[in-house]
């Protein structure tokens, strides 16, 4: 390590006040941050700790939504009681997340912020179609995912919380990496009265939706009909662990297991 200022602001908007400096960094689970700052590929001069901000942690009912705190982990969105009746696909997909000291440490809000391109949650706001809330306004999922660690969020502004409609006709399936157990591809899918979403992950510069299958799945909400569908290689990452017709082949697999699921 080196040498950095360390703070532990106690409310958002002191947290906001010390982010407008561009040299700081929001430390929300640290699973990523720490470990870049270690390989100093990130180097932050003032480290921001969000960990007392206790208005950023916690799961509410708003209506027909569940509103989850920026800073509420991994492990509590996996067990909390209305998470569990009201999106069990969410708790699901937060149970599966990294290891116990993973889940145990992560941030719904962290790994948003961070959007790696095989984070799991990115795919669920995306086919739940939730909403972002900053400390400057609301962001809908379509709008905030813009590419490979790259979001919406402005320098200074901090996710607050994500509230998720209900919905219990959706599931979430991986093929894990097996050293790092982010997503070799991840497809999350949600059937609403508005429509079917399908958000994919891991396959390429960040988490997309998929609207060929959105379309099949919207005519015929079955494992057949995503299977009818051909996954166009072009645009997917190919690498070390997997090639492009690989990952395609892994969507049109995980899309197929995600209906299955969903449809209990």
């Amino acid at each position: 390590m080196y040498a950095f200022t360390f703070e532990r602001p106690s409310s958002t908007a002191d947290a906001s006040k010390l982010l407008t400096n561009a040299s700081a960094k929001a430390l929300a689970g640290g699973q990523t941050l720490l470990a870049s700052m270690k390989l100093r590929l990130a180097s932050p001069e003032t480290l921001v700790d969000l960990g007392n901000v206790s208005e950023l942690t916690g799961i509410c009912r708003d209506g027909d939504n569940i509103v989850i705190g920026a800073m509420t982990r991994h492990a509590d969105v996996a067990t909390n009681a209305d998470v569990l009746a009201s999106i069990p696909a969410l708790a699901d997909l937060a149970a599966h997340i990294g290891d116990k000291q993973v889940r145990a440490m992560g941030t719904i809000g962290g790994s948003l912020a961070n959007n790696d391109p095989a984070a799991c949650y990115p795919s669920a706001v995306l086919a739940l179609n939730a909403t972002v809330h900053t400390t400057q306004r609301k962001i809908a999922a379509d709008d905030f995912f813009q590419g490979m660690f790259t979001t919406a969020l402005k320098d200074g502004e901090l996710i607050t919380a994500v509230s998720f409609p209900a919905t219990r006709q959706a599931a979430y399936m991986k093929f894990r990496q097996p050293a790092s157990r982010f997503a070799l591809i991840g497809v999350c899918v949600a059937k609403t009265a508005q429509g079917v979403r399908v958000a994919v992950t891991g396959g390429g510069q960040g988490v997309f939706r998929h609207k060929a299958l959105e379309a099949a799945l919207a005519s015929s909400f079955t494992p057949q009909a995503a299977a009818g569908v051909k996954i166009d290689s072009a645009g997917l990452s190919s690498d070390m662990h997997a090639s492009a017709d690989y990952r395609a082949n892994l969507i049109s697999v995980m899309t197929q297991r995600a209906v299955a699921k969903a449809m209990g």
